[in-house]
């Protein structure tokens, strides 16, 4: 008996997705509920378990690592016995039936002999018989003539991902850049951004980390963390702001001050992502240090999961790095606000002097500009602009 393997569905409007790699080898023992292979849906990478115990078998045009496929595309079969037969390919076991030749005292009629095909017949039926049906109709899509490609697969197989490489200025768009896509359209048409910008002083800050510098120091918390901190302390006094949309975005859901997540944008190769630290008011600043390093190693490596980035109360997004002072970052649906840090430039300020001649002095200090998007559907400017006052005033007067 034969349970065959196939591409899941995670998400409503998921239509295709990545097969990352198996989790078992050919012809190894799977219980049931182990994990079996890895695949990227809408979000994240996931581990699939097996839904049933047996030996695995892939299947000869199974996706290769890291490939595009669609979902419900077969993958394998797990068995009973490693001796046992799988199903000719397209019959799946509960529909495959064994047919018997109908039994007749009369003698057998004779076929008739179809004419000889010529060469160049016969070369397209073999490479057509080489070649994968998901090949084959790629091929046929794209108009490549299958016959001058060589196969990858068992036996000079011709697979799709040969069909694929033969047809390099295709340029895929990913499931997870789809997915990104289509979440920051549900974020347009769902909410009513408004930006506030203002400026602050981080003078301080930036001593401390030139200072952690120079002693060498392995915990260095970069500035998103230190924003990151100092917001989960200011969040809780702004319950208007600690809140969410729910599933149905017909009310929001208050968040408790235990239960504040902060997302911080990672840029990857597939795209922008954002991973939460979860529970961050209960964490020191080198517990948050480590944990932000964590979740940014694992973006970048493309192996976050679901877990890692849902839950989040609301966003930093740091394009200071790239030279940007001030932009209008986008709402990480269904959170309400994010918070955009720009570039850090050295500035001529007057500060308060009692000894100088006016009462004030020219000093170089340290200014950067915040931005901070939120959903006027569920916040009005005024409480906006107040969190994001009395988070100035927290950064301005509180060093690390």
């Amino acid at each position: 008996m034969a349970e065959e393997i196939r591409f899941p569905r995670l998400g409503w409007s998921m239509e295709e997705g990545r097969f990352i790699s198996w989790l078992k080898k050919e012809g190894q023992w799977v219980e049931a509920g182990a994990p079996l292979f890895e695949m990227e849906g809408e979000k994240a990478i996931q581990e699939i378990e097996s839904l049933t115990a047996g030996f695995l078998r892939i299947a000869d045009d199974a996706p290769e690592p890291n490939s595009t496929v669609n979902v419900g595309r077969l993958l394998g079969y797990l068995l009973e016995k490693t001796t046992d037969d799988i199903p000719p390919e397209g019959i799946t076991p509960s529909s495959s039936t064994q047919t018997e030749r109908p039994k007749s005292d009369s003698p057998a009629i004779p076929a008739m002999q179809e004419p000889a095909a010529s060469a160049t017949q016969f070369a397209r039926n073999t490479t057509q018989n080489l070649c994968s049906p998901r090949a084959r109709r790629l091929a046929q899509k794209l108009g490549i003539d299958t016959r001058g490609l060589q196969g990858s697969g068992r036996g000079g197989r011709i697979r799709e991902a040969d069909v694929q490489a033969a047809c390099p200025q295709s340029v895929g768009f990913t499931p997870r850049r789809k997915a990104i896509a289509e979440r920051l359209r549900r974020s347009i048409s769902n909410t009513i951004p408004v930006t506030l910008h203002t400026t602050l002083d981080v003078t301080q800050w930036v001593r401390y980390r030139e200072q952690q510098k120079s002693l060498k120091s392995s915990f260095v918390p970069s500035y998103t963390d230190l924003f990151a901190l100092v917001i989960a302390r200011v969040l809780p006094n702004h319950p208007s702001v600690c809140v969410r949309w729910n599933e149905t975005h017909t009310d929001l859901v208050r968040v408790v001050p235990e239960a504040i997540g902060i997302g911080i944008a990672v840029d990857t190769s597939d795209g922008l992502l954002v991973p939460v630290i979860a529970s961050i008011s209960s964490l020191t600043l080198e517990e948050l240090v480590q944990e932000s390093r964590r979740l940014i190693a694992k973006g970048r490596e493309g192996r976050l999961t679901t877990a890692d980035m849902d839950g989040g109360t609301i966003t930093l997004s740091n394009l200071g790095a790239y030279g940007i002072d001030r932009f209008t970052p986008i709402l990480n649906y269904p959170e309400i606000a994010i918070l955009g840090l720009g570039a850090i430039r050295t500035e001529p300020v007057f500060v308060r002097d009692t000894n100088a001649i006016e009462g004030r002095r020219l000093e170089a200090r340290d200014r950067m500009t915040l931005s901070l998007t939120f959903d006027h559907a569920a916040l009005d400017g005024a409480p906006a602009a107040a969190f994001l006052k009395d988070l100035v005033d927290a950064i301005e007067k509180v060093s690390p």
